[in-house]
């Protein structure tokens, strides 16, 4: 394939995105339009975005990747995505009713709308989008860098402008228009790069020898990473701004849960198709030095100039989509949570839009120079985001199903996940047995919260009295 003609095809199917989002959104915006699209989405614009958002850089690269050395085992993706996004759709959907729009703004609604936890929980979601944002841009960039050849700083920049322009021209909508087209492309491409997998390993078949080949290779090992992989992919999905940035832009509750039901059955059914690329590419390049790299390895060598460019379009779409979710709901956070933290007042309703489009940018160069800073930044985006996105979790759904907790339980299951997390970073033979943090942070933060929950007061705030407290706030910025 050659280097120029794929650059050429991704800067035209890039402005191509941007025209779209322009075009869908050309009408006047109000900051309601800008950062929710109006609360209005309809069934099938949820659902491409939120599958667009799902099959994103985790899979095109992390699940392609765990395929590639563990077999079978890069189908757990799509089984803890799946589980995520079910219990989003039966326990979250409903919050669609009150209006929210941040996950600082809900998680606040369970404990009296106490302003430690709004704030805390602001900070934690602005630092996890920015985190996903860096590690998009990087991901992106690698998918870049491989294809063309071109500076790999270069590669990372485009990546950032590709999604930072369309989203700023056109704001949430143009981001779940775009991730709709986008989610098209991404099962076009990674059906036409499983077909062809498939018949590179000889089939059904070729596929479990090869298997058995990985398996052999690792030795015996525990099933407790498997399940912490399958875990921490639900936490992902029940504890990142961007999931919940769908249920609050919906049209309606029914709507929010019929796509998110659908978008799980979707996922679930593509769970084994990055499992059986990563075999493939195992086989024809046993001894690539960077695994999440099989999947354009595999594109670009094994398929045609025409379906080569498909494919790796598609993993660049995957890519683009989960980076301007994660862009946009870190800008809501801003807008409406960091904002009021630092100047004591919300947004005028006339500034909102203008506010936003300096925060995405500001939020996107923020990532970009993260991501510019080599390797060694990747190891501290998969440390925050993990630090952060297991207590926001766990308030949630303890906030959900436990009435008796309280704003003191909240702040202590967001700090003692944390501090789970962080404490893996020093203790390589922790994160050896476990796999990953997940499982022992999970359990701290239920732990520490019910425990302060059931030895402090309740709340003086209801429920109610919460969710109208933070709506009167959120009056003061709306037209």
């Amino acid at each position: 394939m050659s280097p120029t003609l794929f650059l050429t095809c991704f800067f035209v199917y890039v402005l191509g995105t941007i025209v779209f989002g322009w075009w869908m959104t050309r009408r006047k915006q109000s900051g309601d339009d800008f950062l929710l699209g109006g609360r209005s989405l309809p069934f099938f614009l949820t659902l491409g975005t939120t599958i667009a958002t799902m099959v994103g850089t985790g899979s095109s690269m992390g699940a392609v990747g765990k395929g590639y050395a563990g077999g079978w085992a890069g189908s757990l993706y799509g089984i803890g995505g799946a589980l995520g996004i079910l219990v989003a759709a039966w326990l979250f959907a409903p919050v669609r009713k009150h209006c929210f729009m941040t996950m600082a703004e809900e998680l606040a609604s369970y404990v009296g709308a106490n302003r430690t936890v709004l704030n805390l929980v602001a900070v934690f979601t602005f630092m996890a989008s920015v985190g996903w944002l860096g590690a998009h841009i990087v991901g992106g960039g690698a998918y870049l860098h491989y294809a063309t050849g071109i500076n790999e700083s270069w590669a990372r920049a485009s990546i950032a402008l590709g999604f930072g322009i369309y989203a700023m021209i056109g704001g949430y909508r143009a981001v779940v228009w775009t991730d709709t087209l986008q989610a098209v492309v991404l099962f076009i491409g990674f059906l036409l790069t499983a077909g062809a997998a498939l018949e590179i390993v000889g089939g059904w078949d070729g596929l479990q020898a090869i298997n058995a080949d990985l398996q052999a290779k690792q030795g015996n090992t525990s099933a407790l990473p498997h399940l912490s992989l399958i875990i921490v992919i639900a936490v992902g999905v029940l504890g990142t701004p961007a999931f919940r940035q769908r249920i609050y832009s919906g049209k309606s509750v029914s709507d929010v849960r019929k796509a998110y039901v659908t978008s799980a059955g979707l996922y679930l059914a593509f769970a084994a198709l990055p499992a059986v690329i990563g075999i493939a590419a195992y086989q024809s390049f046993p001894n690539l030095e960077n695994q999440d790299l099989a999947f354009p390895s595999l594109a670009t060598s094994t398929l045609p100039a025409v379906l080569g460019i498909v494919v790796l379009l598609a993993g660049l779409s995957a890519t683009l989509s989960s980076a301007s979710s994660d862009a946009i709901a870190g800008v809501t956070t801003v807008v409406r949570d960091l904002y009021r933290i630092l100047f004591k007042k919300m947004p005028p309703p006339e500034r909102v839009v203008f506010i936003s489009r300096v925060a995405l940018a500001a939020t996107t160069g923020a990532a970009l120079v993260m991501a510019l800073t080599a390797n060694n930044v990747i190891d501290y985006i998969k440390m925050m985001v993990s630090l952060f996105l297991t207590g926001m979790c766990v308030v949630g759904l303890l906030g959900r199903v436990w009435p008796r907790y309280n704003a003191a339980g909240a702040i202590a299951s967001l700090l003692g996940a944390s501090a789970t997390a962080l404490l893996f970073q020093f203790q390589e033979s922790w994160t050896e047995y476990w796999g990953n943090p997940v499982i022992p942070s999970l359990s701290i933060s239920i732990g520490i919260g019910v425990l302060v929950s059931l030895v402090t007061r309740p709340d003086r705030i209801s429920n109610a009295q919460a969710i109208e407290i933070l709506s009167n706030e959120r009056g003061q910025m709306e037209n």
